[in-house]
């Protein structure tokens, strides 16, 4: 990747670590990131420990996808219209009752559609959540260091994603129980409600009359920067195919042969890849931002396939890592296209859809994962998704040449068309 990036700038890389708020918001997310990612851990142990099926694992990503298919539109528009910070702060006591069920039946061992309930839940703070994050970054961080924040932000979440699945599994090796993982992750979500309050916006939001068209702007405006959408589109086909997460703790008890602790580390390996990655591009910001991800969705592609062929845990491992340090440079480079570039006026509705697009790749995947795997076997099912998802790249690259094109992150960079004008035309329409 080195070849992609410029050289040492004379520029702060901790610029986004001047800023109180950023501060504040970021500890919190962390913190509240560790304990989903936890949970991530408990929810598939717990299953596949109860069930022993590839395809209840797959139901775990459906039933938290409905939620944020059904609910993701009037979510970003409830971002746009209202208090974002007060928006995140509800969908985090969301987060506290569901895992206070996930909890509760765990312990009772109560039956799986209550359970699956409660993910439903989890699912609908998710639709919440989603947009009131990607609007309230710009909000509370100035302009000027708002590309560094975007950066470090995710370098936060990646993290978060290191500790929560490698803390979950020892938590459940130790206590050889999920329960106590669930009551941690309602902890983690008041902590980040508590973190919230002190956060201050620098701007309001953009307020704008409802309606159905109004619904739709985010829409509208993706359709109109062709770069926003072949990025989003890229990224949802290459989760949706190539993801393997659903299906590790199938490698890590039947193929691996690693207990909890061992399946905590794959589910981790992934986001220390992305760390890695993200913490060499706050330094070295992109020069030829669409090259390199089209590139690197190509390598993520050929190390899934050589992860679903892997019958040795250090291999494995190592290939998760790559995937998550290609994955970085696609999360990095999307989430600041689309914060960069949207007005704020709209930028709970763009978020929205991204969230929509992200929920529905990450959820989606799993269960075709699950599904697939249930047919033709987990290895098969790994195999031919890293397969499409090199196919996928070749499509983007043809039916959206600006991606070729795309050079720096900036939102006046060269041939792409800037968020302002665009948001111009929309406003005349």
């Amino acid at each position: 990747m080195a070849a992609e990036t410029d050289g040492p700038r004379a520029h702060d890389p901790y610029a986004a670590f001047r800023s109180s708020n950023f501060r504040f918001y970021l500890s919190g997310n962390v913190i509240a990131t560790i304990g989903q990612q936890m949970q991530t851990v408990a929810v598939g142990w717990e299953l596949y420990e109860r069930t022993g099926s590839a395809l209840a694992l797959g139901g775990v990503g459906l039933v938290q996808v409905l939620p944020i298919i059904l609910l993701t539109l009037p979510a970003g528009h409830v971002a746009d219209r209202y208090s974002r910070r007060l928006v995140l702060m509800v969908s985090q006591v969301l987060f506290v009752l569901s895992s206070i069920g996930l909890a509760l039946v765990s312990l009772y061992h109560g039956p799986l559609p209550i359970f699956y309930l409660f993910l439903f839940l989890t699912g609908t703070a998710r639709a919440f959540q989603g947009p009131a994050k990607g609007a309230l970054l710009p909000q509370i961080v100035e302009s000027s260091r708002f590309s560094n924040a975007v950066t470090w932000n995710s370098v936060g979440w990646q993290l978060a994603a290191v500790l929560g699945p490698a803390i979950g599994g020892a938590v459940i090796g130790i206590t050889r129980h999920a329960t106590p993982v669930y009551a941690i992750d309602a902890v983690t979500a008041l902590i980040f409600l508590g973190v919230l309050l002190p956060v201050r916006p620098l701007a309001a939001g953009g307020g704008n009359p409802p309606g159905f068209r109004d619904l739709l702007g985010g829409i509208t405006f993706i359709r109109q920067t062709p770069v926003l959408l072949a990025a989003i589109t890229l990224d949802l086909f290459a989760v949706l195919l190539g993801g393997a997460v659903t299906l590790l703790p199938i490698f890590a008890k039947d193929i691996l042969h690693v207990g909890p602790s061992g399946l905590g580390w794959l589910l981790a390996a992934q986001s220390i890849g992305a760390v890695i990655m993200a913490i060499l591009l706050a330094h070295r910001p992109f020069r030829r931002a669409g090259p390199a991800l089209l590139r690197a969705v190509i390598g993520f592609g050929v190390a899934t396939i050589i992860f679903g062929l892997s019958r040795n845990f250090y291999l494995s491992f190592a290939m998760l890592v790559a995937l998550g340090a290609l994955d970085g440079v696609s999360v990095i480079i999307r989430s600041t296209l689309v914060q960069v570039r949207t007005p704020d006026y709209l930028r709970g509705r763009v978020a929205a859809i991204n969230s929509l697009f992200i929920g529905t790749s990450n959820e989606m995947g799993g269960f075709e994962s699950g599904a697939l795997a249930s047919l033709i076997g987990p290895v098969a099912s790994v195999v031919v998704g890293g397969l499409g998802t090199i196919a996928v790249v070749g499509v983007v690259a043809r039916l959206w040449p600006e991606m070729r094109q795309l050079k720096t992150l900036d939102v006046k960079s060269g041939t792409i068309e800037t968020a302002e004008a665009i948001s111009h035309q929309q406003r005349s329409d």
